[in-house]
């Protein structure tokens, strides 16, 4: 494949936003149409899929992928991303959506994979992992882990995430799924994000940190629209000493639930305020003190909005003292 001068010269961020102590802030996702259209953070000459990926490792230290949500990866990807970041430079990476409970139109499964699914009923669209046949499932799990093995083993995988489906609650079955999912993906950090209040309930909190504490994953903290929908409480809390995800989703509760959006950008359009962000950013402070690192990971991605709340966050905490 032939590449400009400027595509391999990518030009480096102007001020690049590193860690603070063992605090490391990213966002989710370097490639949403909504950011590049914007224009208000790669500069002239980043045009490529190749580009933009160095540009962005020269300004933050992390970054979550989220295209594997929605197609299974390849480990072609994964190894040029390893080629194109520095070595110190860290990947989350986002579990495929059927694995999550999510709903799965045909056409985001493997294309060769796509002749094995059941047929659907007549009104349905999507299929669910409960339905598909054994010998898919594991299939998937196979590829899933082929495809993020580049990341793993040039050390630059930081967490698996897993972003249960909204309808993923505290219920004995989805319990068990969740344990099924940590035992497929054994020898990999789960980070695990739930989006049911059930989990999260007060007389249900400590039960399930308690759980994930057994299972050796990673609770992620979230910060999103209380009350609105499917949520997740924000409850602030390490469950692997080594690790903790903190996801801020925006505030948005209009959008939150709404139904006929065409793109997440219309869905996690929010604008935190600096109050917002310094009360987000003592709260990091003090989870610092808890875990050996703490990612700050922002998904509000309505053009520019995630860089500069990133951006922001990082001069907060560097104007902060540490936490005593």
């Amino acid at each position: 494949m032939s590449r400009t001068q400027a595509e391999l010269f990518a030009p480096q961020c102007p001020a690049p936003v590193g860690p603070r102590g063992n605090i490391v802030i990213g966002t989710c996702s370097w490639t949403d149409a909504s950011l590049i259209k914007s224009g208000g953070f790669y500069p002239k000459g980043c045009s490529s899929a190749e580009a933009r990926l160095r540009y962005y490792a020269s300004c933050f230290p992390v970054v979550e992928v989220d295209s594997s949500y929605f197609a299974m990866p390849v480990p072609q990807n994964a190894a040029l991303w390893v080629e194109r970041t520095p070595a110190d430079f860290r990947f989350n990476i986002k579990a495929f959506r059927a694995l999550t409970g999510h709903q799965t139109p045909p056409a985001s499964f493997p294309p060769d994979l796509q002749p094995l699914l059941p047929p659907l009923e007549p009104r349905q669209k999507n299929h669910y992992y409960a339905d598909l046949p054994t010998e898919l499932r594991d299939e998937l799990w196979r590829r899933f882990i082929e495809a993020i093995a580049p990341l793993r083993h040039s050390g630059k995988l930081r967490a698996v995430h897993f972003q249960f489906a909204p309808w993923v609650s505290s219920a004995r079955d989805w319990v068990a799924h969740v344990e099924h999912c940590v035992e497929r993906m054994a020898g990999h950090r789960l980070a695990v994000e739930f989006r049911n209040q059930s989990w999260f309930a007060p007389e249900r909190a400590e039960r399930t940190l308690a759980w994930e504490r057994a299972l050796g994953v990673v609770h992620v903290v979230v910060d999103e629209p209380q009350g609105v929908g499917h949520y997740a409480q924000g409850v602030w809390a390490v469950t692997d000493p080594a690790l903790a995800v903190v996801r801020l989703h925006g505030r948005n509760a209009e959008t939150w639930n709404a139904k006929g959006l065409t793109a997440s950008s219309e869905r996690f359009n929010y604008e935190y305020s600096d109050d917002e962000l310094r009360d987000l950013a003592q709260r990091t402070v003090r989870l610092a003190e808890q875990a050996f690192e703490v990612q700050v990971l922002v998904n509000v991605n309505y053009e520019d909005q995630g860089i500069r709340a990133a951006r922001r966050l990082q001069e907060l905490l560097g104007a902060m003292p540490a936490a005593s």
